[in-house]
């Protein structure tokens, strides 16, 4: 998704309804954990250590930990 992409789905946020902010809010937060997704992986297959990679996202490593946990990132390796 590119960024014309994300700020056409942010736009319901400026709306006078806090429902609908709320709901575009979601789906924003979904699209930016997939994004998110993909440097982990790549981090993690060019043995970044969870370390170095929770650093990257600003994050503790136990919440990195917590976050990516069973999904398959890890590559076996702790």
């Amino acid at each position: 998704m590119d960024m014309e992409q994300l700020t056409e789905l942010a736009a319901p946020t400026a709306a006078h309804d806090p429902l609908l902010g709320l709901r575009t809010l979601a789906r924003l937060r979904a699209e930016t954990e997939r994004i998110e997704a993909v440097p982990v992986r790549r981090a993690r297959d060019n043995g970044a250590t969870w370390l170095r990679t929770a650093a990257g996202l600003g994050v503790s490593k136990q919440a990195f930990h917590k976050r990516y946990a069973g999904r398959g990132l890890f590559g076996g390796r702790s």
